[in-house]
């Protein structure tokens, strides 16, 4: 399941990166667009006639028109037919690629990133992420001059004027039926994200009284202290609403951070937690719950007591998808607020999530905090270290002492994790433990050893 380190441009995610510095720049879009193009016409050409059609969503980022043009002429040169659905959530576009039948998805966004980052990721027709065997081939055919189809053969655009319609009847369609949410004030912070017009409605329509927030975005305020990367400013909202309950998604719609009406924040290890005891209570759980290296031991901790099986995927959604595939597991995500509910969508999506979560305090008349109690999660520390780009972190020995000497301190009673980023050159830090003090300590140390290392 490790990432395919022979590819030039595709990380964990898709391609991301800052706009105007390669990958992200007009010209290596419109290549790949028009590379995207020619595979998904080679792999359509067995069915004669047929044209490849796909989809291109995007967030709110200023950005994202010119993405959206650079990949529309290329699709169009190679003989793609183009759908454009304007801002909508990366969970939509995956929805939505199958509901139409089309041969992709395409989504520009840069997830969490800042405004100044985009990025662009793909769906295989059956609302997954491709493989790496197809994004290879992408590549591949990048290095290909541009060239362009007969003027009869070029792909038209079409604009998809429901699409955000859809897919709020798609979420509302993954809550039961006899069930509501009438008499909850839920905040729902869209991150002045590409949630900000499906968001609000879903939750409103199923009865709930909504109070929205970051919900304006300017093309430059994504993201920006809004949000499930920045909760603090859920948790003052449903404070100063005197809300039951708040929702936060990230740019892109499919990262979920919940409040509880005492203020408190819970992430996506907490929030799958009560989503998995719920279908443990109603006999619809499929085996056990894929987390990943990422995941709290105090959560694995949790499920074993209730006797639901864990495993631990690399970090990125891909993989803990993967994982639970195999495993044939239904239930999976990450603490960072990716969860996946394979029995409702095939990829993340923080509005299922979330409705996920209420169909199990409505059902029990309980709250966050009850659902979460017997779930206490170890203090864990993350810190991101800056590393000079091509530096060989596992290399150096140095590091790799210091790593060894707080495994050592830590004497089995917790964890520690470094792993690179595959958006940014960062290594991440993670100490875990059940003493906060001792977390720190080790965090802090290992951080300060990297940093010497990886510039001295």
């Amino acid at each position: 399941m490790a990432a395919d380190l022979s590819k030039k441009y595709f990380g964990t995610d898709g391609i991301r990166g800052r706009v105007g510095e390669p990958p992200i720049t007009p010209e290596l879009i419109l290549r790949l667009g028009h590379a995207a193009g020619r595979v998904l016409a080679a792999q359509s050409a067995h069915r004669p006639g047929e044209t490849p059609a796909v989809l291109i969503g995007k967030d709110t980022r200023i950005s994202g028109y010119l993405m959206e043009a650079a990949l529309e002429s290329g699709l169009s040169a190679a003989g793609v037919d183009v759908y454009l659905s304007g801002p909508l959530p990366t969970p939509a576009v995956s929805y939505l690629t199958r509901a139409l039948r089309l041969s992709a998805g395409i989504v520009i966004s840069a997830s969490h990133n800042p405004f100044e980052d985009n990025g662009i990721k793909f769906f295989s027709a059956a609302g997954t992420k491709l493989p790496d065997a197809v994004e290879q081939a992408i590549e591949l055919a990048m290095g290909e001059p541009v060239s362009c189809v007969a003027s009869k053969d070029l792909g038209k655009a079409f604009r998809v004027s429901d699409a955000a319609g859809r897919y709020i009847e798609f979420c509302k369609s993954t809550f039961p039926n006899e069930l509501d949410l009438k008499g909850l004030k839920i905040v729902v912070d869209c991150a002045h994200g590409a949630a900000y017009h499906v968001a609000p409605p879903v939750f409103h329509e199923l009865g709930a009284e909504v109070i929205a927030v970051g919900n304006d975005p300017d093309g430059v305020n994504i993201n920006a202290k809004v949000g499930a990367t920045y909760p603090r400013h859920l948790q003052a909202a449903v404070l100063e609403h005197h809300a039951d309950v708040g929702v936060a998604l990230d740019g892109d719609g499919d990262r979920l951070v919940m409040v509880d009406a005492e203020g408190r924040a819970y992430d996506g290890d907490q929030l799958l937690y009560v989503i998995a005891l719920d279908y443990w209570r109603r006999g619809a759980m499929a085996g056990g719950l894929v987390g990943t290296l990422m995941s709290n031991l105090g959560f694995e901790q949790a499920l074993a007591r209730r006797g639901i099986s864990f495993a631990r995927a690399p970090v990125g959604d891909r993989y803990v998808l993967e994982l639970m595939q195999q495993k044939k597991w239904i239930l999976g995500g990450e603490n960072s607020g990716h969860i996946i509910c394979l029995d409702k969508h095939t990829t993340g999506d923080a509005i299922v999530a979330a409705l996920a979560v209420l169909r199990a305090l409505r059902e029990q008349g309980i709250t966050l905090a009850q659902a979460t109690a017997d779930a206490t999660l170890f203090p864990q520390r993350l810190i991101n270290v800056p590393i000079r780009k091509g530096f060989d972190w596992r290399a150096s020995e140095v590091i790799q002492r210091a790593e060894r000497d707080a495994v050592a301190a830590l004497d089995g009673a917790g964890r520690v994790l470094l792993r690179p980023s595959g958006t940014e050159p960062v290594l991440r830090v993670m100490v875990e433990a059940s003493d906060a003090a001792a977390v720190d300590r080790h965090a802090n140390a290992l951080a300060e050893v990297i940093s010497r290392a990886a510039h001295g």
